[in-house]
């Protein structure tokens, strides 16, 4: 049984965290809102996530899962610490490291020897350099040369099936400076018996990143497809499904609609042109996907005008107000 801190109790830590007590671990999920873990301490959850209600209750009543605002009673018997925090974006589409800097720092006077820092949040490429900097120079005074690693373990959930992503995974990503600590953390995934792909710590960066904007970009072009089957007569239902059938190409977020929305695709897209940008790069397709997710919106609109003439006036229902089924996650 290893010993686990999950520093963030939202969407991404409550989920790991109760996943990996399942395992068998003994896991503490820490979080500096007060008001939170007081609910989560007295059985509620924060957040709505298919089967996890019952996962938190059976691994509370196990003792192998418990919460608390105090990093000195969750991170000195740690073997790992999870940074779970949020990442939201900057006014030019960078994301902001503040929470992941703070967590870093506070976790530095609490860590033992040996101890690992998981970066589990989505981050920018350079950030498990920042994170092992934040931490050496956070170090109390006479534990200077105590081993601590930093590995960069990005999320792969799925809102509305993320228990079920976490148990069954594609793959693990971990990426180290030192392999030793990557195949340290490998040792909590075992069990999955999915593929582990170790690597440096920016390549399993931008794996995310990268994910995530190759997935927007398949929805962004299948309603640019669609508006084009608008204007020729043809199906773009039965396009999408012609398309997918082919091996390289596959089905899924071949779904024309309303354009990509959440917590994930819209921060990581722009995250990831703001960083090619500042690099140098021009990152025209990432611009040109965000340009028409934005557009599919507006003709939506325009569709009702149509349809309808003026808008002014009416009685608009909306079905449902998050952005996929099975969440309750309202951002973006």
């Amino acid at each position: 049984m290893k010993q686990i801190c999950v520093v963030g109790t939202g969407y991404v830590g409550l989920v790991t965290g109760t996943c990996l007590a399942d395992l068998g671990n003994r896991v503490i999920c820490l979080d500096i809102d007060e008001a939170k873990i007081a609910r989560l301490q007295g059985g509620e959850l924060t957040i709505y996530e298919p089967g996890l209600e019952e996962l938190v209750a059976r691994n509370v009543a196990s003792g192998r899962l418990s919460f608390t605002t105090s990093y000195a009673e969750a991170v000195p018997d740690a073997d790992f610490c999870f940074i779970a925090v949020n990442t939201p974006s900057g006014t030019e589409g960078e994301a902001d490291l503040g929470q992941v800097r703070a967590a870093a720092a506070a976790l530095a006077a609490h860590l033992k020897d040996g101890a690992i820092v998981i970066n589990k949040s989505t981050v920018p490429i350079g950030t498990a350099d920042r994170v092992d900097q934040i931490i050496s120079r956070h170090l109390p005074p006479g534990r200077e040369h105590v081993h601590i690693g930093v590995v960069s373990n990005p999320e792969f959930l799925r809102e509305g099936s993320a228990v079920a992503d976490f148990m069954r995974p594609d793959r693990v990503v971990l990426g180290a400076t030192r392999r030793s600590d990557a195949e340290y953390v490998a040792t909590l995934y075992i069990s999955l018996q999915a593929p582990i792909l170790i690597t440096d710590p920016r390549t399993a960066e931008m794996i995310k990143y990268a994910s995530n904007a190759f997935l927007a970009t398949k929805i962004s072009f299948i309603n640019e497809v669609a508006s084009i089957c608008d204007k020729l007569g043809a199906d773009v239902r039965q396009v999408a499904d012609g398309m997918g059938r082919d091996a390289r190409i596959g089905r899924s977020f071949l779904d024309a609609g309303l354009g990509w929305g959440g917590s994930c695709f819209p921060k990581d897209v722009k995250a990831l042109a703001h960083m090619g940008a500042v690099a140098g790069c021009h990152p025209l397709l990432l611009r040109t996907v965000i340009e028409i997710n934005k557009d599919q919106r507006r003709k939506v609109i325009q569709r009702l005008r149509d349809t309808l003439g003026s808008l002014e006036g009416l009685t608009v229902t909306l079905l449902g107000l998050a952005f996929k089924p099975n969440t309750d996650d309202m951002r973006e």
